[in-house]
């Protein structure tokens, strides 16, 4: 029977300090390109490639449901059980357990899960937005999984998909859902003006320019959170193309700055944690960063935002 402090607890925001689990989250982001890559490679390509993320489940993070010949396919990082689970279909399933291996011992594991499945796949041999870009057939150095330390970024995840999703909900233009980037291993949503955006430049270690030009070939305004930037994390906002000024605009809370370095707005994870109230202090971020690049950016704010409370007298 689950407890009334462990539903309490199970609620709050996480303390989870990146120093603790730094080798953890370095070898579950270089697992979560692996499946990453297994949903690109059968996954048609959508815009700014939403084909190939994953999203926040009631037990860790999924790819939701994969087409293959005539069915489908999806694989999920359990973070309670700790298992990757891959399931068909026609009723197929596999487990891995969740544990310390090398990258090398995890490629071979799923791609023989696949295979077994009747699910046979073939995926770029190594991972994007790293450096090194060590092939994973050949990645020995990273191989450490600590499951609470897994278990705590999850609760993370919960919470900050949670307020973006509130976040989402005010927007009726083109958006995206709240998804999670293998990449760069972030929480994302990223709003769209409706107009078109200057060839991105690209740059970004081991991933083809034109990927970069795909994601940024609309005028947008993204945020999310990302585990790094700070000593727990932080929120991030950005713009593309940034408007003049953007960078000196005033937002809130007051422990936001715009970092040079990163060319985005961020915001440390423990200054929502600690927060008397969380979810409108990141709320108070998401709307101020927003704000800042629609008004400087000269959005139609009119026929992009709407309040998703309106129906509610009709219920």
């Amino acid at each position: 029977m689950v407890t009334t402090e462990a539903r309490r607890g199970a609620g709050m925001w996480p303390r989870l300090r990146l120093a603790e689990w730094a080798e953890t989250r370095d070898t579950l982001h270089m697992w979560t390109q692996i499946v990453g890559k297994v949903r690109l490679a059968h996954a048609p390509l959508l815009n700014h490639w939403w084909q190939v993320t994953f999203y926040v489940s009631p037990r860790g993070l999924t790819t939701s449901a994969i087409p293959h010949d005539a069915g489908a396919f999806d694989i999920e990082f359990d973070f309670i059980d700790h298992v990757l689970s891959l399931r068909t279909s026609d009723g197929g399933t596999r487990r891995i357990a969740l544990e310390s291996m090398p990258v090398a011992d995890f490629h071979a594991r799923v791609l023989r899960a696949l295979k077994e499945l009747d699910v046979p796949t073939t995926i770029q041999g190594h991972p994007n937005e790293v450096e090194p870009a060590i092939p994973f057939a050949e990645d020995f150095s990273h191989h450490t999984y600590d499951p609470h330390g897994a278990h705590l970024f999850w609760r993370q995840l919960l919470q900050a998909n949670r307020v973006l999703g509130e976040f989402r909900s005010y927007f009726v233009g083109k958006v995206s859902p709240v998804h999670f980037f293998w990449g760069a291993m972030d929480l994302a949503c990223t709003r769209f003006s409706g107009r078109g955006a200057p060839r991105h430049p690209g740059g970004a270690p081991n991933c083809g320019d034109w990927v970069m030009e795909e994601g940024y070939s609309r005028e947008l305004s993204s945020c999310g959170f990302w585990p790094g930037g700070g000593d727990e994390g932080a929120f991030y906002s950005y713009a593309y193309p940034e408007p003049d000024g953007f960078a000196e605009s005033a937002v809130t809370p007051s422990e936001a700055f715009y970092s040079r370095e990163n060319g985005q707005f961020l915001l440390p994870y423990e200054a929502v944690r600690t927060a008397p109230d969380p979810d409108r202090t990141l709320l108070g971020f998401l709307r101020s960063t927003y704000e800042a690049a629609a008004e400087r950016g000269g959005w139609d704010r009119a026929s992009l935002e709407e309040d998703p409370d309106r129906w509610r007298g009709h219920r």
